[in-house]
């Protein structure tokens, strides 16, 4: 018996590309889909999670919303690496600033994923699993980068479940660790990559900053990451 269509993914067999761009916002991947791939159709709309397939410079490329947090991406990357027979999956979503040397709009690339969460536990692993993002595509999004001439920086992201956090030092300790951003997604996607044996990256833009107060608006969020967006359209 087929597992698609899933409760969560209208699309058929072979409606996804073997390389699909996530952002969280799902208005971020119609956006990206009309402005950036020829030819777009749309491959999903359950929930308005909406997933799209077109080409760019005549490859094959989907774009689809994870939505918030990792239970949600933890969902549809899932179902993509082991419904759909997807390959890579880049997450190309917002993060907080929290060093020094990051600042608003700068471009972020996750080689690991701290996390507060408990999404490790169904994997019943006898000690702590570091997820980190897949090297080839690492190296390469850096290459591309130089030659775009953006100015990246890597290192460790914070995925957590909690956007409002009671515990007001939180963002302190992870800043003494040396982690750049807060995000909520990266560190699911990487285990589910890990365990399905496919590659992911986590490509991020710093929509504010948690200790300067600068930040974006909404809509700049939505269309305003074109830097990010061509790194990983190149990259796919």
């Amino acid at each position: 018996m087929s597992n698609v269509p899933t409760p969560h993914n209208s699309g058929k067999m072979g409606d996804f590309a073997k390389t699909v761009l996530m952002p969280g916002d799902p208005l971020r991947a119609k956006y990206i889909a009309e402005t950036y791939l020829e030819n777009p159709r749309q491959v999903n709309g359950v929930r308005n999670m909406l997933g799209f397939t077109g080409t760019y410079h005549g490859k094959e490329i989907s774009v689809m919303g994870a939505g918030m947090g990792m239970p949600s991406i933890g969902i549809y990357s899932y179902e993509l690496y082991n419904f759909y027979d997807v390959d890579n999956i880049i997450r190309i979503g917002s993060a907080g600033g929290l060093q020094d040397c990051v600042k608003v709009m700068d471009v972020v690339i996750g080689m690991g994923a701290c996390t507060d969460s408990n999404y490790a536990y169904q994997f019943g692993l006898p000690g702590t699993f570091a997820p980190t993002a897949d090297y080839g595509l690492l190296s390469r999004a850096v290459e591309i980068a130089k030659k775009q001439g953006t100015n990246v920086v890597v290192g460790n992201v914070l995925s957590s479940d909690v956007f409002y956090n009671a515990k007001s030092d939180v963002n302190d300790l992870w800043k003494s660790m040396g982690v750049l951003a807060v995000e909520m997604e990266a560190a699911a996607l990487y285990m589910n990559a890990a365990k399905a044996g496919k590659k992911a990256l986590c490509l991020l833009t710093i929509s504010d900053h948690i200790y300067t107060g600068e930040a974006l608006s909404a809509e700049d969020r939505q269309v305003g990451f074109g830097k990010m967006m061509e790194i990983a359209l190149e990259l796919a």
